[in-house]
């Protein structure tokens, strides 16, 4: 290998020489890139588009051992360093431009305890890798809506998805992590080890280190649950809207319903005619049986004049990846993000008024349904702190060409800016974008402070900063 320039964290840069490089590369069971070795640029792409960074290096790790001898690597080099999971956060945190990538991509393996209920997945397993190998014996846990994302990231900010009202946030079903720390050391966390670690990272986000594994609770579910989807004219919008707040203050943990404003895609089920026009969504997921499920749910189906109406029975795996082609890679991807404790009508007037005009045949506004489960743990039990939130509002900015930046950015901005009267002020930090930096305190509300002593006591010189970043306190 020839000698490297390479930036540092500070900003500058360094120069490392073949013999290190040579003894890093040697030492790793994975690979090590650089920008001409073959597999560069797939292994720096990440899901969303707007993301183009180029690592002086990327350590592709096969396992935890060569975790622990990158960490290492950089601490001792002082370099920029950025970690790899699945590659799906929104603001791009993955690869870094210049420093070194800790790549955990192809450390994908799940691996289930059906007697015990439990599940060990490595840091770079996706969402589909852990739903397939769990419902092969009819097991699943809260995890997010689309199989491409990475558990490691979903789980690192909360996690929440269609089980979630019924058995919690992802972060709720974690029981242990095998972390590797900024000084290079493998430290398991639990509720009984490094406890304080482990309220740490269940929200925390990658400020911690490095997660190579967790271990998570599961439940029975499926192989087949009740899901599907209820389409609306757009132009019954209003209506529908009211009656879905109205609907879903009463139903039962088992059920979660979201809501989703965009053009419809030329799903099959949908008359050709109503395809790239403007439709209110509804959809639906039941979490426990599925007759009362269908009794539940009727009073939501039987209302209004609807498209379609698609609710029946579906093997779990696949309504979880029932909405992975309108998230493919390769697109350019901004959201932005409110968590609301009721839904007012002034917010739904704006939803109709942005809806209505949208930038982008891909763009959308969706409304997660939280609440149930979600809401019974203390907001100090961890770092997620967010337990009053009821529904979650993600503006999905998302097109396909650098020329629609401006306009689909800034009509995400001005929509986020006229629903905030309605908001809590707090947000999901697995929805901030790679700006929003100022908005990290709020994600963490009264746990913030916490956190930043935490951050002093395991990472005092802020390695780990290439996240939605907590600065570590300063030392008394």
């Amino acid at each position: 290998m020839a000698s490297l320039r390479i930036r540092t964290s500070s900003g500058d840069e360094t120069t490392l020489d073949p013999a290190s490089l040579e003894q890093l590369a040697g030492g790793l069971r994975g690979e090590l890139l650089t920008p001409d070795t073959p597999g560069y640029d797939e292994a720096r792409s990440i899901w969303n588009a707007m993301i183009d960074r180029r690592p002086a290096l990327i350590a592709r790790c096969a396992e935890a051992s060569d975790v622990l001898r990158a960490v290492r690597f950089a601490r001792e080099h002082d370099l920029l360093l950025a970690v790899r999971g699945g590659g799906h956060n929104i603001a791009g945190n993955a690869v870094c431009d210049g420093g070194l990538m800790v790549s955990l991509a192809a450390m994908r393996s799940v691996g289930i305890d059906a007697r015990g209920r439990t599940a060990r997945v490595e840091g770079g397993a996706t969402l589909g890798d852990f739903d397939r190998k769990a419902q092969a014996f009819g097991l699943a846990t809260p995890l997010g809506i689309n199989s491409t994302t990475g558990v490691a990231g979903l789980t690192l900010g909360g996690g929440f998805g269609w089980l979630s009202r019924k058995y919690g946030l992802t972060i709720d079903n974690l029981l242990s992590v095998d972390v590797v720390n900024a000084e290079g050391e493998l430290l398991e966390a639990s509720e009984l080890e490094n406890q304080d670690l482990f309220w740490g990272v269940r929200g925390g986000g990658g400020n911690l280190g490095v997660i190579t594994s967790f271990e998570f609770r599961l439940h029975p579910v499926g192989p087949e649950i009740l899901s599907g989807l209820v389409v609306h004219p757009f132009e019954d919008a209003p209506a529908v809207l009211r009656h879905y707040r109205d609907f879903v203050a009463e139903v039962p943990d088992e059920l979660a319903v979201w809501l989703v404003l965009r053009k419809a895609p030329p799903l099959p089920f949908l008359p050709q005619e109503w395809h790239g026009k403007e439709v209110v969504i509804l959809a639906a997921f039941c979490a426990g049986d599925m007759r009362e499920g269908e009794r539940a749910l009727e009073p939501l189906r039987r209302f209004g004049r609807p498209i379609a109406d698609v609710i029946g029975p579906h093997p779990y795996v696949a309504w979880q990846q029932a909405f992975d082609p309108l998230l493919t890679p390769g697109a350019r991807n901004y959201w932005k993000s409110h968590n609301f404790t009721w839904l007012d009508d002034g917010l739904f007037d704006a939803l109709v008024d942005y809806a209505g005009r949208l930038p982008s045949p891909q763009c959308e506004i969706f409304i997660g349904q939280l609440g149930g489960a979600t809401s019974r743990v203390p907001p100090e039990a961890m770092a997620y702190a967010q337990r009053d939130v009821a529904f979650v509002l993600n503006v999905h900015g998302r097109w396909e060409q650098p020329a629609q930046d401006e306009v689909c950015m800034g009509w995400a901005r001005e929509f986020f800016q006229t629903t905030a009267p309605f908001a809590t002020g707090g947000v999901y930090v697995n929805f901030l974008t790679q700006e929003e930096t100022a908005r990290v305190r709020a994600a963490y509300g009264p746990n913030y402070d916490r956190l930043a002593e935490l951050k002093q006591k395991y990472d005092p010189d802020n390695l780990f900063r290439l996240n939605q970043n907590i600065r570590p306190a300063i030392p008394a």
